[in-house]
């Protein structure tokens, strides 16, 4: 294989009470990115699209992540490499995420598939520590093995994949408003209660059990957060109408995407998510703030190879 080219999907972080921990990718945005090998060794980015990015390949999460992959490998070409962002970097739906981890998967597949997910995973969060300053994984995780993921442990690192039900939907909003990573770190709370600790690990395992059984019910009831989310959606005008009116129209459960500003709502079947796409519209629209939503599937699949 000399050429490929890929769909690296956005995707939500957190998922309410799985902070750090749960992810999961959507189908109706991401970027796309290209992988052509050329016989001079190392990387080269020809062009971006859709985002101010550097194209400085030690500071550019994509190429940052494919160079280490051929150093690794002791490669004997180089890969030069296109990125067209299909959304807004900084709206907390994994923007350096999806980077990242399709330039693993692309450089992966014209390594001959050398890398098994799990290391294709290590190797995206690097390119999260080159973007953002640490090697977090949902996000990456999420995008690499498709679907729902839970990082069960960092050290060594563990993923598990979780089933995704089949009506499940999502429907996200996200305010074109501005909050940098590092002050909604600033803002979580250096000890959390024990009653809200076991409040949280209960809903995890709630969420995860019902992701299992096809339990709606136990799902929506899991979709809680006690520790990020009451710090964080200060930082997101309207929040608490959004997730208010969009429970109403039927949503499981709302919640903050990643650091935000984006909101997330999970929905059962796609006439539940047409009325929570119209709530969370009506509620966006009174106010004097652009905003762009989407609806879509979980994507099951994960990064998808277009040609």
């Amino acid at each position: 294989m000399d050429y490929l080219k890929i769909f690296s999907p956005a995707t939500v972080a957190n998922v309410s009470c799985g902070f750090d921990s749960m992810g999961f990718a959507v189908d109706a945005v991401g970027d796309e990115m290209s992988f052509t090998k050329t016989s001079s060794k190392g990387v080269k980015i020809t062009t971006i699209t859709g985002a101010n990015l550097t194209y400085d390949i030690d500071k550019n999460a994509a190429s940052a992540v494919v160079q280490k992959m051929l150093n690794d490998a002791k490669a004997d070409f180089g890969i030069a490499l296109t990125i067209h962002k299909g959304f807004k970097p900084g709206s907390g739906l994994g923007s350096s995420a999806a980077s990242a981890a399709g330039a693993a998967l692309g450089a992966n597949k014209l390594l001959g598939n050398r890398y098994n997910n799990l290391e294709l995973t290590k190797f995206a969060m690097y390119g999260e520590e080159v973007a953002c300053g640490s090697q977090i994984a949902d996000n990456v995780a999420a995008a690499i093995y498709g679907g729902f993921i839970l990082v069960r442990s960092y050290n060594p690192l563990e993923i598990v994949k979780l089933p995704v039900p089949k009506e499940l939907r999502v429907v996200a909003i996200h305010p074109q408003v501005e909050i940098k990573t590092k002050d909604a770190r600033d803002v979580l709370p250096a000890n959390v209660p024990l009653k809200n600790a076991i409040t949280q690990w209960a809903n995890v395992g709630g969420l995860v059990s019902g992701l299992f059984t096809d339990d709606y019910q136990l799902i929506s009831n899991s979709l809680v957060d006690l520790v990020a989310e009451p710090a964080r959606k200060s930082f997101i005008p309207f929040f608490d109408d959004v997730k208010t009116n969009a429970v109403k129209a039927g949503a499981l459960g709302a919640g903050i995407s990643g650091s935000g500003p984006t909101i997330f709502a999970l929905c059962k079947g796609d006439k539940s998510a047409e009325n929570v796409y119209k709530s969370i519209q009506e509620t966006y629209a009174k106010t004097a703030i652009d905003f762009t939503i989407f609806t879509s599937k979980v994507n099951a699949e994960g990064i998808k190879i277009l040609e």
